[in-house]
């Protein structure tokens, strides 16, 4: 676990879902970040101390698999780093690195001691990462996928009720129609369906938002929805996978949530393919702020994070709510497991 910008509310997220034992049974954890941040979090909490400290580039390092919690500490001993609340260059250089560390050790061979099965990733500040010289990536996602060689990869939102994935993520909204292709709406078609196999789901039944209001009007508000949406989907299908669309982005999420009551029924969807960022997330984040979990699908290693950034306006209160931490760490917990099964012979 990278711990996030250490003035944003990772440090207390993160304590507060470790706080709790059934969660930390599931798995071993290991998290790299600062020593002060998390004890001034847990001070704050009024939680105890649950963790194994270990300096960064100890020998120690080697023997952290003995233990359910161990920090990685990128703190000396003599002093506590100093950091100024909100976006810094500081800031922003410690929370590139624990996250390089992080896919470093995503990328070791299983044998190696210091493998990790997955990576759950703290919010970050991206203009802290542009003070910090990093601002050719725009967030964990690009980063990622650059170190990982991903040529095909997406951002997933999974909560329990609504699955989001985005065929253009971290881009200016007016770059967006030039950003998508046939190839590129189909690749998140596939891999959206790919990953919701992975999370049990046989035969998952794909929603494909349009571009433009009313999905385009049959071309009076827009030819992209027929000229580029719907030849993906059309490919989709003859690929096998159910997919469906391209509709109205105003309406379609609807039929892609439950609905409960005397006239309730089953979600008719259980995927959406969103064209842009807030396209896909305003629903997710209106409707599953505390639940919901962002996931990089595409890498060949898994990945999830809280889909929530670092909150400075509210950090250091003790009020944030760990929710979305928590269904983060549950499910990289489970997409591990999956994933150590499927490799296994036979």
């Amino acid at each position: 676990m990278s711990l996030g910008d250490p003035t944003g509310i990772g440090p207390e997220v993160l304590i507060k879902a470790l706080a709790d034992d059934g969660l930390r049974s599931t798995a071993r954890w290991r998290i790299l970040g600062l020593g002060s941040a998390l004890h001034a979090a847990a001070e704050r909490a009024e939680i105890d101390p649950f963790w194994w400290r270990v300096p960064r580039g100890s020998d120690l390092l080697e023997t952290t698999r003995t233990h359910d919690v161990t920090l990685v500490d990128y703190e000396g001993s003599d002093a506590p780093v100093s950091l100024p609340r909100g976006p810094s260059k500081r800031g922003g250089e410690l929370s590139f690195r624990f996250v390089e560390d992080a896919i470093a050790m995503a990328k070791k061979p299983p044998g190696d001691p210091l493998c990790a099965d997955g990576i759950v990733t703290g919010p970050i500040s991206k203009e802290a990462w542009a003070l910090a010289g990093r601002g050719k990536y725009p967030g964990h996602t690009e980063l990622l996928a650059t170190r990982f060689g991903a040529k095909r990869h997406a951002m997933m939102f999974v909560s329990e009720h609504l699955r989001v994935i985005l065929a253009t993520a971290h881009v200016p909204l007016m770059e967006v129609q030039n950003r998508l292709t046939i190839g590129r709406v189909f690749d998140t078609i596939d891999l959206g369906a790919e990953a919701c196999r992975s999370l049990g789901i046989a035969n998952p039944r794909v929603a494909v938002c349009g571009l433009n209001p009313h999905a385009g009007e049959e071309g009076i508000l827009g030819d992209e929805d027929q000229r580029i949406i719907a030849p993906a989907i059309e490919l989709a299908r003859r690929q096998g996978i159910n997919a469906s669309g391209p509709f109205p982005a105003d309406t379609i999420f609807r039929e892609a949530l439950p609905r409960t009551g005397s006239g309730g029924r089953p979600a008719r969807y259980d995927l959406v393919v969103a064209m842009y960022h807030d396209q896909g997330l305003i629903p997710v984040k209106l409707l599953f702020r505390d639940e919901a979990v962002n996931v990089t699908v595409g890498l060949g290693a898994v990945r999830t994070s809280p889909d929530h950034g670092t909150a400075f306006d509210i950090a250091g209160r003790g009020g944030a709510d760990p929710g979305s931490m928590r269904a983060a760490l549950l499910l990289a917990a489970r997409m591990a497991r999956t994933a150590a099964a499927a490799s296994r012979p036979g």
